[in-house]
């Protein structure tokens, strides 16, 4: 059964561009529909729901605040948003990821996985996973090939400690076209100047 949520009907799915949407550690994809409102002309959003139980809200892989991961439990969170993609992820012209806090994550995660899959990715107040079997997967793009990635951040956000903001910096710079945004004041959370930046990164590369 499909769960996604989508931004709009069967009817006008086919032959747009696709933008995953995957929500944070501790919330659910109803907190995400409002990027929907982001999403340009001829593109459709599906948000998706995180495996874990979070206190009642969904995850998708166990964390701490050091943001310590196991990777066996990344790659079959990740297989999960494969085996969707593979069987209601089709008839798209591409697939794009946008990602906030755990999403982001698990947005970078999918790519590296899967190199060549996707056309941009979006991270929202989130970060890139520092760990030693996933590091293995990274090969350094040709130069002009890189994807194009959009990571907006409130530079005192106190969630993402400061040695995760320092290597998803360097994991984007070396492997991403990379257009990074900073927004005083927003927190974790989401702002309508970060919203407007998001739509015109993806009107330009979904195009």
């Amino acid at each position: 059964m499909d769960e996604a949520i989508y931004s709009n009907d069967a009817r006008q799915r086919a032959n747009t561009d696709l933008v995953i949407v995957l929500h944070g550690y501790g919330s659910n994809p109803q907190r995400m529909l409002q990027w929907f409102a982001t999403l340009p002309p001829g593109v459709t959003g599906a948000a998706l729901r995180g495996p874990l139980d979070v206190g009642g809200d969904r995850g998708w892989f166990l964390l701490d605040y050091f943001l310590t991961n196991n990777f066996a439990e990344v790659v079959a969170a990740a297989q999960r948003v494969f085996d969707w993609q593979d069987k209601y992820a089709l008839g798209y012209k591409s697939i794009s990821l946008l990602g906030h806090s755990q999403g982001m994550a698990m947005a970078t995660t999918l790519h590296r996985l899967r190199p060549e899959t996707y056309k941009s990715l979006v991270g929202l107040s989130g970060f890139v996973l520092s760990n030693e079997l996933l590091n293995l997967t990274d090969t350094t793009p040709e130069i002009g090939h890189e994807i194009p990635c959009f990571w907006g951040r409130d530079p005192q956000d106190l969630v993402i400690n400061p040695e995760a903001v320092q290597h998803t910096k360097e994991w984007l710079d070396t492997y991403t076209a990379l257009t990074a945004r900073k927004y005083p004041d927003m927190g974790h959370g989401f702002g309508a100047d970060e919203e407007r930046d998001v739509r015109a990164f993806l009107s330009h590369y979904l195009k």
